[in-house]
């Protein structure tokens, strides 16, 4: 089918189109919802608001945050969400996912520091709250690129994500694989320093420990079983709380849906039609919750390198889907509610921001009826990060919106600082 551009006036008029289509998309026309508070673990969010970790790929050659990386949270904290879950920080050096990514070091940690103690005070300033303030832990795995070019740390050969297959060489060992859980011991340490409120073992989008759930080829201690390919996500968490130590909270952003036949996707059943299956991610969100006590999962789907309209639904992109945008839009909020109604802990959202000027009827319609307990916004929140104010003023105004070009994303791919390439042209431009 041709692209689908987003043509909705009125809020019944995109209620109709999701009726013709079979899609579920709970849109409620009271946003109420999104501005009650949350209890979760130790901490409360003064919103239901999340904004979503959106790299910027404008950190300093040492890891720390640069001017811009301020700039835009600062721009998040007037915004007022409850939660911020601040962008990719590497592990380790190695595991860049480019040469300005952030990495958090005993050297710069106070340069964090006075970050997290800015984005709290702006939003205090104006809002009169705090927000909850979420660092994401991660290695890149098969992205990675710590001096410009790629550098693949892969758990196997994965033909859908390789034009060619990559040599052997790039395939981590076991004991690679151990000195990677070992990181996240000084990170969490660090992370807790810096004054971060909790921080996320990023396991999502076919990074390294999102890439080994669906390791059912590999051989050894790390493939092939549930309990070897949840085995690095876990041993990551154990050493994340040796170095955080208890009363910190502990998470991920999850990939519940990878999109790729099996036996290369995870959370997917066997066959040829790509259909999810929920039982392993509902099986590791409950162990998660058991062993590692974490109080809240962040909730994704896909891979923004090879599927994008997966977690990202566009108008215009470097492909044609298969499918109508609301329909990968629906099997989203499908997804999450599934998962929200299986586990006994508060799921954020992903994937709100498609609908423009509606994404928060879509947020609060989820909300309301018991969905999800958060809704997650990524580049809608670097296109209008004060929509959260507008909102509680009337309503969100099209004109500012996202549009769903995915520039953002070219720019995070071609390693250079990641803005909105429509709304904030006076910084980021193509």
């Amino acid at each position: 089918m041709p692209h689908v551009r987003f043509h909705y006036e009125t809020l019944d008029e995109l209620r109709r189109e999701a009726e013709a289509l079979g899609a579920f998309l709970p849109l409620d026309e009271d946003v109420s919802p999104l501005l009650a508070p949350l209890d979760f673990g130790p901490l409360r969010v003064a919103n239901r608001v999340a904004f979503q970790p959106m790299e910027g790929t404008d950190g300093t050659l040492d890891g720390a945050p640069g001017e811009l990386t301020r700039r835009r949270y600062l721009r998040f904290a007037q915004g007022g969400p409850g939660l911020i879950w601040f962008e990719a920080v590497a592990t380790l050096p190695r595991v860049r996912a480019s040469a300005h990514q952030l990495y958090l070091t005993s050297e710069n940690v106070g340069a964090f520091a006075g970050l997290v103690e800015e984005i709290k005070s702006a939003c205090l300033k104006k809002h009169g709250y705090e927000p909850v303030i979420i660092m994401q832990a991660t290695n890149s795995g098969r992205y990675s690129k710590p001096r410009g070019v790629p550098e693949p740390l892969i758990a196997y050969n994965c033909p859908p994500l390789e034009d060619e297959k990559l040599p052997e060489s790039c395939i981590v060992s076991d004991d690679d694989l151990k000195r990677f859980e070992e990181a996240y011991v000084q990170t969490a340490r660090l992370c807790r320093q810096a004054g971060f409120d909790g921080m996320d073992v990023k396991c999502c989008h076919r990074y390294l420990a999102c890439e080994l759930l669906s390791a059912y080829t590999r051989p050894g201690a790390y493939g092939g079983s549930y309990e070897n390919r949840t085995r690095f996500l876990k041993n990551c968490y154990r050493a994340a709380r040796a170095g955080a130590g208890e009363n910190f909270v502990l998470t991920s952003r999850l990939n519940a849906w990878d999109g790729f036949v099996y036996p290369y996707g995870f959370g997917e059943k066997p066959g040829e039609d790509m259909q999810p299956d929920r039982e392993e991610p509902i099986r590791l969100i409950s162990e998660l919750r058991k062993e590692f006590s974490i109080p809240i999962i962040n909730i994704t789907m896909g891979n923004p390198y090879r599927n994008p309209h997966v977690n990202r639904p566009y108008d215009k992109g470097g492909y044609v889907p298969n499918e109508h945008p609301l329909e990968g839009l629906s099997r989203m909020m499908r997804g999450v509610s599934e998962i929200q109604r299986a586990v006994d802990i508060p799921v954020i959202g992903s994937a709100f921001s498609y609908p423009r000027q509606f994404s928060c009827n879509l947020a609060a319609g989820m909300l309301a009826g018991g969905h999800c307990a958060m809704a997650g916004f990524g580049r809608q929140t670097l296109a209008y990060p004060d929509f959260l104010n507008d909102v509680k003023n009337g309503g969100m105004r099209r004109e500012k919106c996202c549009v769903s070009c995915g520039g953002c994303a070219q720019l995070l791919r071609q390693g250079i600082p990641c803005g909105c390439v429509v709304r904030d042209r006076e910084v980021y431009k193509l």
